[in-house]
């Protein structure tokens, strides 16, 4: 595998875990916050919670260096769409809360709990850009690199004595 893959691979591997762990922290925090809350709907904060626990236990687990880790694309594509979905949710939850347009990003500065919320959506999407990121530079490894060097193998496999 070249080097540039391999480090580039490492790269969205340590950014998906980063933004896993911040989006499971704040998430965590409101969950635990709300947990004598009988009426309220916590289902898509649990769904986001258990999709960051996924992608940090995939995230490790994939940051090891072997060339299989690169080739996971289907599970990349898989966690990306998932994160996506959860970036969604956010989306649909930030706008029953009283912080403006979940478009807004000024006054972020602020450790409120708009800029928290708004904090736990831009860490969904830049999770799921990464996931999509990881699995594109799969796709590209399996069909630009990998068949090349398969192909090199078997035609001077085939004359060996």
């Amino acid at each position: 595998m070249p080097a540039f893959t391999r480090f580039l691979s490492f790269l969205f591997r340590v950014g998906e875990i980063a933004f896993a762990a911040v989006v499971a922290g704040i998430v965590g925090y409101y969950l635990h916050l709300w947990s004598d809350c009988d009426d309220c709907s916590k289902a898509r904060y649990i769904y986001t919670e258990v999709i960051a626990a996924l992608s940090l236990f995939f995230g490790i687990i994939l940051l090891i260096p072997f060339t299989s880790s690169i080739v996971a694309w289907h599970l990349d594509i898989i966690l990306s769409l998932t994160w996506f979905a959860a970036f969604g949710l956010l989306v649909d939850a930030l706008g029953s809360v009283p912080c403006g347009s979940p478009w807004d990003w000024s006054g972020l500065v602020n450790s409120d709990d708009c800029s928290r919320w708004k904090a736990a959506e831009a860490f969904s999407f830049l999770s799921a850009i990464f996931w999509l990121a990881s699995a594109v530079l799969g796709i590209y490894f399996i069909w630009f690199v990998g068949g090349r060097t398969a192909q090199r193998r078997y035609w001077y496999g085939r004359y060996d004595v």
